[in-house]
């Protein structure tokens, strides 16, 4: 059924409240502006401090102190990966995917940020380089890197065709979170998340306003760099829907691992720059 069926007359006023026009919800001209040149200085001089290497259908986990990088790269095919991030001291803070979609769109490129669950709300992450920024927008609506998608997980995948399958992304970061922290899978599960979908092209289709895919656009050599604001933890899966140009939960789609290499920046290469706090809200909620 597409959007423009209707079982009820259409008013004659119809033309007229279509026509009026949108208002941006949340106007982001106030949000803080990374600086993004001391970043990319920082990162010229950064020493490597470690990788981690991604298997196909699979997840793992890394860390990531405030004030390093870390880089999120192709090395052997196209292939979309779904991140979830945590604050590591404190898992109750994490990605908001919601948020950031609303601050600064369907889509995450360079200067961007991923933002924290209330009650913190802060940058968590600011995405400093993106080698798919050509990409732009596509005819379809389609675009990369998105934070409109969940995951796919074996919950919806039971619920549209019964199935009991268990490398889906949503699978795969519960079982890298629970081998990291030493947490039972039952543990594990409620802190992951919606996640920022690294390399995916997607958008909404026009006339039924449904979330699609497409092959991602990535090219071994392609990568996502970020600086971390506050002191991370994350899990990254090798999605088993590969490049998604098909389907996204598959035991047949070409898959590939992903790199993830972690930066330091010399002393001193961040004169000025401190970790954000949490955001200043008195919680009062008008009592």
């Amino acid at each position: 059924m597409t959007r423009n069926t209707s079982h009820h007359p259409v008013p004659a006023d119809a033309a007229e409240r279509r026509a009026i026009k949108p208002v941006i919800c949340y106007p982001n001209e106030t949000l803080p502006v990374p600086d993004l040149a001391l970043y990319r200085e920082a990162r010229n001089g950064a020493e490597k401090t470690g990788e981690v290497l991604v298997p196909p259908r699979d997840a793992a986990c890394f860390e990531v102190p405030a004030g390093h990088f870390f880089r999120i790269s192709s090395v052997e095919g196209s292939q979309v990966g779904d991140l979830n991030l945590w604050n590591r001291e404190d898992l109750s803070e994490r990605f908001y995917s919601g948020k950031s979609r609303a601050l600064h769109g369907t889509h995450l490129t360079t200067g961007e940020r991923m933002w924290t669950s209330f009650p913190y709300l802060r940058p968590m992450a600011t995405i400093i380089e993106d080698t798919l920024d050509w990409y732009g927008m596509d005819d379809y609506g389609g675009s990369v890197h998105d934070v409109i998608g969940t995951r796919c997980d074996p919950y919806t995948g039971n619920l549209l065709a019964g199935s009991q399958y268990h490398h889906c992304c949503h699978s795969n970061l519960t079982r890298a979170l629970a081998d990291h922290l030493g947490l039972s899978l039952e543990e594990a599960e409620p802190h992951v998340h919606d996640v920022l979908n690294v390399f995916m092209c997607t958008g909404f289709t026009r006339d039924t306003g449904q979330y699609f895919m497409k092959a991602s656009p990535v090219r071994p050599g392609d990568y996502l760099e970020f600086f971390a604001e506050i002191d991370l933890l994350g899990a990254l899966s090798a999605c088993p829907g590969g490049d998604c140009s098909a389907e996204h939960s598959s035991d047949t789609a070409a898959c590939f691992p992903l790199l993830v290499e972690t930066f330091a920046p010399a002393r001193g290469a961040l004169e000025g720059w401190s970790s954000p706090a949490a955001n200043g809200y008195d919680r009062s909620h008008g009592r």
